[in-house]
């Protein structure tokens, strides 16, 4: 059986906003942020239900997030302990960080 293929959603507003997987029943996979300036986005949160995770899914709302950040010239402040690691683990993504 093939993996499932998970779309990632964003829901954006002035003050923050998240990135979304919809799981069925009910369930999401989130990564939630907060403006701090019009081009920076501190990432507070990630959190994907227990019966989904190992399935690679907190790792695809921040390959979401980083691809909107170079494509808007957004700058991050990594705050949430996951997103923090995935900065640690891709330096390629140090450009991305704000001051």
């Amino acid at each position: 059986m093939a993996d499932p293929i998970y779309a990632v959603e964003r829901e954006d507003n002035a003050a923050g906003g998240r990135y979304l997987v919809r799981l069925g029943e009910g369930a999401e996979g989130e990564m939630t942020y907060r403006r701090t300036a019009p081009n920076v986005m501190l990432i507070d949160h990630t959190g994907v239900p227990r019966a989904f995770r190992g399935a690679g899914i907190a790792q695809l709302l921040v390959d979401r997030m980083i691809a909107d950040a170079r494509a808007e010239g957004t700058r991050i402040v990594p705050l949430c302990s996951y997103v923090a690691a995935q900065f640690q683990r891709h330096p390629e993504w140090a450009d991305l960080l704000a001051d």
